[in-house]
């Protein structure tokens, strides 16, 4: 996979980005904690592409696991992090990033609906890899019995809500910055 320099940059931001957003927002919550990283998850497939925007998210997880303290519960980082039952969201980070980018036309303007319908498919496999993860964790690795309906109950039910809205905001964000950026590219080929 050949990247360009700009494509660099930009993963490297929105990775950086993502870290700040899960320092600072994060609230605790017995299993799940609430985070503004989806919220930049979204942005960065919007943005930067299914390809650059999974790519920053993919820097974000590897930064957290070689032990940057840069994930939302302790122990923030390290390797054995993979054990966490949260550890699926941030592979659902990855995917939710990319699945994002894809459902968003690469050339053109789309409308608002469009955007809305491409964050919430990157929730969906932000949720399609992160549930299912935490229900193997708490039922194989740490021993606890949760049902579906219970991992449902502390991994999506108090989140799903706040997550639509995030995904709303993150559509008008990326919307409004398409537009801009297609002003500005209008402007240059007319120079």
């Amino acid at each position: 996979m050949k990247l360009t320099i700009r494509e660099m940059i930009l993963a490297a931001l929105f990775a950086t980005l993502a870290m700040v957003a899960a320092a600072l927002f994060r609230f605790g919550a017995p299993v799940v904690p609430f985070s503004l990283v989806p919220f930049v998850v979204m942005l960065s497939g919007a943005l930067l592409g299914a390809r650059t925007g999974a790519l920053a998210m993919l820097v974000y997880v590897l930064l957290g696991l070689i032990g940057l303290p840069v994930f939302e519960k302790p122990p923030f980082g390290g390797p054995a992090y993979i054990l966490q039952p949260t550890f699926g969201f941030l592979i659902g980070y990855i995917a939710g990033a990319y699945v994002t980018g894809a459902l968003l036309p690469k050339k053109g303007q789309p409308g608002a609906v469009r955007y809305f319908l491409a964050m919430a498919g990157g929730l969906a496999a932000l949720y399609l890899f992160g549930l299912p993860y935490l229900y193997l964790i708490l039922n194989f690795y740490l021993g606890k019995t949760f049902s579906v309906g219970q991992v449902l109950k502390i991994g999506f039910l108090p989140f799903i809500g706040l997550d639509l809205l995030k995904a709303a905001a993150a559509a008008a964000l990326a919307r409004a910055v398409g537009r801009r950026l297609a002003v500005l590219r209008g402007k240059e080929a007319d120079a």
